[in-house]
């Protein structure tokens, strides 16, 4: 009997169904945790998915004009639901406006690992930057999960999942001049094309209305390596990208830009170049390549000294005169922007460079010109040419074409400038724009035609006409516009 008892004892034949049976009882656990940590995750990433498309509709109606948040909490009610599968809720699968909340942010913390608090809200729709996310949890119950808690021991569990998205809206306008102006009242571009707008410097603490315009600090230095400005920064690069000929690839945002503190008085001397003036430290022979003067540069100035260049001094022409403003700037009835009736004006100008009172010169179609954009083009297409360099006749104190500098810019679009116009009255604007400023909603972008060199300081009063809209805003032009909707965490 004992030797029965102790061969019993020795025999291990069927120990292995012990271990297979632990074994395939922890395997099927794991099976079962694996389809419930399956369905978990699914949950979680359907639950994102919601969160970022969500807050990236709500996103793209932030763009800084009056009721961007609340038509952003419309798109983000009425335009998107999904879908989720596994998870308990009461509208059931359906992912829609009850299942979220959203919010908006003016700003966003340093580091994507710190807490969003109210420091970061928005409180206007000017300052409404990013939208904000957060997806109501939701349970997802263990379904196996239950006998291989209730087999250990282990108290039932009902786990929540959800998620958060923070998205914003930028429009980035490149290759403009980075100058802004506060724009008058009720101003359109397209609907005030051919009126005169007189913008003088604003800054230095003083009260900003309209026609005040100042310098802009870019928000990217997106300076083409390769290019005119290639290689420049500071004040240097600021000079040429406002000045330089050719693409610069500088971008600006269009719903909030940074204004340059100061009024650059010298930066100016980088405008009057288009019109073959070389004013401050410029230098025709250094800087013509660079600062290509427009085709044409009719201004009723000359040098003081005799010589064909123009440097910081000048003196009235004898028998030439610039682009006029609208002819109530001479009556006195405007100060700051006109009603595009310049036909005074208009006459004298041609009379005096042309001398033909009553019968505008063959070939050049003045007759048909509306507008000084119009007239301007039209002289350029009538007598600049390799044969015939000179726009004016013979004898007057300007041939019109550049005289000074390198050969001209090709393209009449050099005496443009493209321009932010900012709603100054908005809000805490005009108070904002008193020195440096940062993130000043911009309504559109501006084609703007100088009439004539920039005046001398303080004031530094520049005449240009509005030829439209250059975009921005909803509004298509020649400029070139990116909208960036993107996530941001």
């Amino acid at each position: 009997m004992r030797r029965t008892a102790a061969r019993f004892a020795k025999d291990e034949e069927g120990a292995i169904l012990v271990i297979v049976a632990v074994s395939l009882g922890t395997i099927l656990g794991m099976i079962a945790l694996s389809y419930d940590l399956g369905r978990m995750a699914a949950t979680t990433s359907e639950l994102q998915s919601f969160a970022d498309h969500v807050a990236l509709t709500a996103a793209g109606e932030l763009d800084g004009e009056n009721g961007a948040r609340a038509r952003a909490q419309a798109a983000a009610t009425n335009f998107f639901t999904d879908r989720q599968t596994f998870a308990d809720d009461n509208t059931g699968q359906v992912l829609n406006a009850d299942d979220f909340t959203l919010t908006f942010l003016r700003s966003l913390p340093a580091l994507d690992t710190t807490a969003i608090t109210s420091a970061n809200s928005a409180t206007t729709d000017n300052d409404a930057v990013y939208a904000r996310v957060q997806v109501t949890p939701k349970t997802v119950p263990f379904t196996f999960g239950r006998a291989f808690f209730a087999l250990l021991g282990f108290a039932q569990r009902t786990p929540t999942f959800g998620a958060e998205a923070v998205a914003g809206f930028t429009t980035y306008a490149c290759d403009i001049t980075p100058m802004m102006f506060c724009m008058p009242p009720n101003f359109d571009a397209n609907t005030w094309e051919g009126r005169t707008i007189l913008m003088r410097a604003g800054g230095n603490g003083s009260a900003w209305g309209p026609g005040d315009f100042g310098f802009l600090q870019p928000s990217t230095l997106a300076i083409d390596s390769t290019g005119n400005c290639g290689g420049l920064s500071g004040p240097q690069g600021l000079s040429c990208v406002l000045g330089a000929a050719g693409s610069i690839t500088q971008c600006f945002r269009q719903r909030g830009v940074d204004t340059e503190p100061g009024q650059k008085n010298g930066l100016t001397n980088s405008l009057n170049t288009r019109f073959d003036m070389w004013p401050g430290d410029l230098n025709p022979a250094r800087d013509g390549i660079v600062y290509a003067p427009a085709p044409g540069v009719i201004k009723g100035l000359v040098a003081n000294n005799g010589n064909a260049c123009i440097n910081n001094n000048s003196n009235p022409s004898p028998n030439t005169v610039p682009l006029p403003p609208d002819d109530c700037f001479a009556a006195g009835t405007c100060t700051r922007y006109g009603d595009g009736i310049w036909s005074t004006g208009r006459t004298n100008y041609i009379n005096t460079n042309y001398g033909t009172p009553g019968n505008p010169p063959s070939p050049v179609p003045h007759g048909s010109a509306t507008t000084r954009y119009e007239l301007y083009l039209s002289e350029l297409a009538g007598n600049y040419s390799s044969t015939t360099p000179a726009i004016l006749p013979s004898g007057k104190a300007e041939t019109g074409r550049p005289m000074c500098g390198a050969a001209p810019f090709p393209d009449p679009a050099r005496r443009e400038l493209i321009i932010a116009a900012v709603d100054c009255s908005q809000g805490t604007v005009a108070e904002d724009l008193r020195g440096s400023a940062t993130n000043i909603p911009v309504k559109e972008y501006v084609r703007m035609f100088l009439l004539q060199p920039v005046g001398p300081a303080p004031e530094l009063s520049i005449y240009g006409e509005v030829i439209g809209s250059a975009g921005g805003n909803g509004n298509s032009g020649s400029g070139v516009f990116h909208e960036v909707v993107q996530l941001y965490r």
